[in-house]
């Protein structure tokens, strides 16, 4: 009989589901496992924080950790009763030390080292939340999403925590009662970048610190030489914030809002994949970095369910200073009033819908006169307890693996159209995709759509 590890026999409570978890506690007790999660942190500093906090919260036990910089190690061993946990600057130390006794691993690092460890997390039958967006490349989004159909006990969620708010329902719950008829157009934009982007790769080097694994940060990517400050701007020129903008490494701002901005649209139509992309307007070609401003067009193919409609991505500013957005719509006009910072424009035939900020704030139908007149639509979703509550309840095993809904078979191949926004500005030409999402007219650019990792550095096991 092969032996009862810890982590395969939550593993069975979390596949057997809610209605088999009755007394299971004290039946681990009885085996000498400890009834608590063991988690796992790829990163524990900036973005990670949020993790750490809500792990320590509901009662995980860190038993182990990767931060490639030093100096950010006590968000996780500052925490009570964390402070045996084991450190590491490199994931794959964390992974071959530890793999056999994780339930659960966290992935918040920047975008070009998420699939490796993910990867390796979910063919470990490791539980997993990554953060958005889940992939830096098309490539990667698919493994991934076919990983999470390849190992059906893992429970997954992608960083994108709008997800778990009403927002985007009440959206969804208006359309499908009519509000606006067909929905045929979506136009959506963000104040992003707010870090560097259409400038040149930095000059020279810099001599690496010594609470830094510059190496293990790389990661996957080429490598270059490490530069503290870009000599062109004075500002950091990749650890800790300004790596978004480089191509090697972060996805722009595509990669770091359009996981929360374009998530109704996403979770509301349920389109597949894109049917082309194309740059419409770039303040410059991409180079080692995003260009400063750009607006992309997606197309979605109708379905028998709706017709097919179109998506507009707006980002940064414009050569004269002004940014890049959506005509306001004379419904705000008439009442002499403005598109908010950032937000989504729905256009249906019938009306138009106004959601203000990033997470699907407070959908509401446009004129105000429409708004009262038609009311508040019939309640068709579920709303959740919370994204970080919704992935540990399947954890678990108190609900089924899909109560964690951002998971990977839905933030896959939502990840994977919104980094063909920038693929296509990578390319500079419009694609067409059939429905495998592959790219049909200029078929060399799928090349693009994936990279192959620097040596040692893909993941350690993957099974798909």
């Amino acid at each position: 009989m092969s032996k009862l590890t810890r982590r395969n026999f939550v593993k069975g409570l979390t596949a057997a589901g809610a209605a088999s978890t009755v007394g299971f506690p004290s039946i681990i007790r009885a085996q000498g496992l400890n009834e608590k999660l063991q988690v796992g942190f790829v990163a524990v500093g900036g973005r990670a924080s949020a993790h750490t906090m809500a792990s320590h919260k509901a009662g995980l036990q860190c038993i182990a950790f990767a931060e490639t910089d030093k100096t950010r190690w006590g968000g996780a061993l500052e925490k009570e009763g964390w402070e045996k946990a084991a450190g590491y600057t490199d994931w794959r130390e964390m992974f071959k030390k530890h793999g056999e006794e994780l339930d659960v691993v966290f992935v918040s690092t920047p975008d070009h080292t998420h699939f490796a460890p993910s990867m390796t997390a979910v063919s470990m039958g490791i539980h997993c939340y990554t953060e958005k967006p889940l992939t830096w490349s098309v490539k990667e989004a698919q493994l991934l999403t076919a990983a999470y159909k390849a190992n059906p006990k893992v429970v997954t969620q992608m960083g994108n925590q709008g997800h778990s708010m009403q927002g985007w329902r009440l959206a969804y719950e208006f359309i499908k009662a009519g509000a606006i008829g067909d929905v045929t157009e979506f136009h959506t934009w963000t104040n992003r970048p707010v870090w560097p982007q259409g400038g040149e790769r930095p000059q020279g080097s810099d001599p690496v610190p010594d609470h830094l694994n510059w190496d293990a940060w790389v990661g996957p990517a080429p490598m270059r030489p490490y530069v503290e400050k870009d000599p062109a701007t004075g500002k950091p020129a990749y650890h800790a914030f300004s790596w978004r903008g480089v191509v090697d490494f972060g996805s722009g701002a595509l990669g770091d809002m359009a996981c929360h901005t374009t998530d109704g649209i996403y979770a509301i139509m349920n389109p597949g994949y894109a049917a082309t992309a194309e740059p419409m307007e770039m303040t410059s070609p991409v180079g080692d970095q995003y260009p400063g401003g750009m607006k992309v067009k997606a197309t979605y193919r109708a379905t028998k369910d709706r017709p097919g409609f179109a998506t507009y991505w707006y980002e940064g500013k414009k050569a004269d200073g002004t940014r890049f957005m959506p005509e306001t719509p004379e419904e705000l006009k008439s009442e002499d009033r403005k598109l908010p910072f950032t937000g989504n424009l729905v256009v249906g035939t019938k009306g138009k819908m106004l959601v203000t900020g990033d997470y699907w704030n407070g959908p509401q139908l446009i004129p105000s006169k429409k708004r009262s007149e038609f009311g508040k639509p019939p309640e068709l979703l579920e709303r959740s307890p919370g994204h970080h509550e919704e992935f540990f309840m399947a954890c678990r095993g108190e609900k089924p693996r899909e109560f964690s809904q951002s998971n990977f078979s839905y933030s896959g191949p939502m990840t994977a159209n919104i980094q063909l926004g920038n693929l296509c500005a990578r390319a500079g030409k419009k694609l067409e995709l059939n429905e495998e999402g592959v790219i049909t007219n200029h078929p060399e650019i799928n090349e693009l759509a994936d990279r192959t990792p620097r040596e040692g550095w893909g993941p350690l096991v993957q099974k798909i």
